[in-house]
């Protein structure tokens, strides 16, 4: 009995969504900001290298822990589609300060660390409440546009994919292609989820190869 209790302890560390405290998801692969901060830091969140080492997720976690346990928590209900009117330009990784502000601190302007992508990539979703999807929106920076001196906004973004309906699942895949790219980038992705008005706006960092 024992050493079936340890194996299961060992199987929950191994999960995506251990040690978060809601049931949602995010873009898990570019790693969303604070999906890839609580990848990283998790484990040693109170550990003072991380503010030399990653020093953006040192101020998110600073400000708010819980933007990181509930990484998979990040959306808004109600937008109706007009997503530029629930949220606002410089707000655009926080789904316009959603959640009384707990993810505020994903908008800071820096260098954030990044996924190294190439000019045709998946985007990766775990849906850990199977929510399925009416669709996604995949957008990507434009070339030229600084997401370590320059706050988001829409007219910064170039949209690279639209998906129709996803079937409920805890995973999905977007295939993205573009062209033109280097350098850093924002990939944003919009998850209007099918089993009510909510929509999930999840920021990821990358560097196109």
């Amino acid at each position: 009995m024992l050493a079936l209790t340890l194996l299961t302890a060992v199987l929950l560390c191994l999960i995506p969504w251990s040690g978060t405290a809601t049931a949602h998801g995010s873009v898990i692969d570019p790693a969303s900001r604070n999906y890839g901060c609580w990848l990283r830091w998790g484990d040693d969140f109170q550990n003072p290298a991380m503010a030399e080492e990653d020093p953006m997720c040192w101020q998110a976690w600073q400000d708010n822990p819980n933007a990181m346990w509930n990484w998979n928590g990040l959306y808004r209900n109600g937008s109706a589609g007009n997503f530029p009117a629930a949220v606002p330009d410089g707000q655009l990784c926080s789904g316009g300060r959603t959640e009384g502000g707990r993810y505020n601190s994903l908008d800071t302007v820096g260098a954030w660390k990044t996924t190294a992508v190439a000019g045709d990539f998946t985007v990766k979703l775990y849906d850990q409440a199977s929510h399925g999807a009416d669709y996604f929106l995949v957008y990507v920076t434009r070339q030229g546009f600084d997401p370590v001196t320059q706050p988001l906004t829409w007219n910064d973004l170039q949209l690279v994919a639209r998906t129709g309906k996803y079937a409920p699942s805890q995973n999905y895949e977007i295939d993205v292609s573009t062209s033109g790219l280097s350098g850093r980038h924002v990939v944003y992705t919009v998850w209007q989820a099918s089993h009510m008005d909510q929509t999930y706006f999840l920021c990821s960092d990358v560097n196109f190869r």
